[in-house]
């Protein structure tokens, strides 16, 4: 089908909304309406490429500031409308754009969880917009195609996430995993925690360290779309992007290896999915690509899946734009699969 869709990125200045920007600019079926930036930016009419040289002329397109008139020009001219902002940013301005009739992509967490309780617990606040976080549809292209297709709010899946959860619910799904808590050991470049300046995230005074130990918000997250409990423990490391998760498991009694084996053929076919098998994937073998690369190894009733992703390319940017491929009836890895 032929279809030509036109884009708003909001937050187009951060690591995930130049690198979603990037991928539009070089779609075939879809062009950049416009990239935002709030009304107090110091990048406000600054090129793109001027913050990013590395895309060159591809993004000579300025970062125009978020004002009244922008609403006006992303109500006349945009088809979809990208939400690459804080939580609390997208929060407050999905709704706008929603009630204008465009189709909202959020990158945020802020319409993830399922409920007001999960907010005020891992969040902090209170969701003022029940109704739409109710509405919204998870954004993990792989398991949630369809409805994805037909949502007017597609609340993106969490790059941590992402991992995880194509890397157990086929498992899950199988019926292969035992009661016991999952814990997930995960570890994310400097550009998973944004582009804002801070000393905790200066590359400098970076060394691989967890944090938010028990209560990371992709938590619940991942516990609520796998439908099962896990122990989620994220560490920033020194390098600048990729996730690499080590998942520990225990599997219901006289699990065979051909049994894993054959969970995981459900997604043999999705054209970014790489199942490894007993070959272990690395950060070095995703960076700067599209894939969820799986490799597991089984010792009796215990088994360790491992699983890497770009956090921008797949975590971000690249599942973002599936999401929008799927909302316009295209092939969801097109402008992804074969780009490199």
């Amino acid at each position: 089908m032929n279809v030509t869709k036109k884009i708003a990125v909001v937050g187009a200045s951060g690591y995930s909304g130049a690198e979603l920007a990037s991928l539009i600019a070089k779609h075939p079926n879809f062009s950049l309406s416009g990239c935002y930036v709030s009304e107090q930016s110091l990048d406000k009419n600054k090129l793109l490429s001027q913050l990013y040289p590395e895309h060159g002329v591809l993004l000579d397109t300025p970062l125009l500031p978020l004002t009244q008139q922008a609403f006006v020009e992303i109500q006349t001219h945009a088809d979809y409308v990208c939400l690459c902002t804080d939580h609390k940013v997208s929060v407050e301005l999905a709704p706008k754009f929603l009630e204008m009739g465009k189709k909202v992509f959020d990158l945020s967490g802020g319409y993830r969880l399922a409920t007001n309780q999960d907010y005020e617990q891992y969040y902090g606040f209170s969701h003022p917009y029940e109704h739409w976080l109710a509405q919204a549809e998870y954004g993990l292209a792989e398991w949630n195609a369809q409805a994805i297709a037909t949502a007017q709010l597609v609340a993106v899946a969490g790059c941590y996430p992402t991992a995880a959860l194509n890397a157990l619910k086929p498992l899950k799904q199988a019926g292969l995993i035992a009661d016991e808590k999952i814990i997930i050991n995960a570890v994310s470049g400097v550009t998973g925690a944004g582009r804002k300046a801070s000393i905790n995230t200066h590359f400098c005074e970076v060394s691989l360290a967890p944090y938010g130990l028990f209560n990371h918000r992709h938590t619940p997250e991942i516990s609520q779309y796998l439908g099962h409990e896990v122990l989620f423990t994220p560490h920033l490391g020194n390098f600048a992007r990729g996730i690499l998760e080590t998942i520990y498991l225990q599997l219901n009694p006289q699990v065979t290896s051909q049994q894993v084996e054959a969970a995981y053929q459900v997604l043999a076919d999705e054209p970014l999915i790489r199942l490894k098998g007993a070959q272990l994937p690395s950060i070095k073998g995703v960076a700067g690509l599209p894939y969820v690369d799986i490799g597991w190894q089984q010792q009796g009733s215990q088994l360790i899946v491992v699983v890497a992703i770009d956090n921008l390319l797949k975590g971000a940017a690249g599942q973002a734009l599936q999401c929008m491929n799927l909302a316009s009836q295209l092939q969801p890895e097109l402008g992804l699969k074969g780009a490199w």
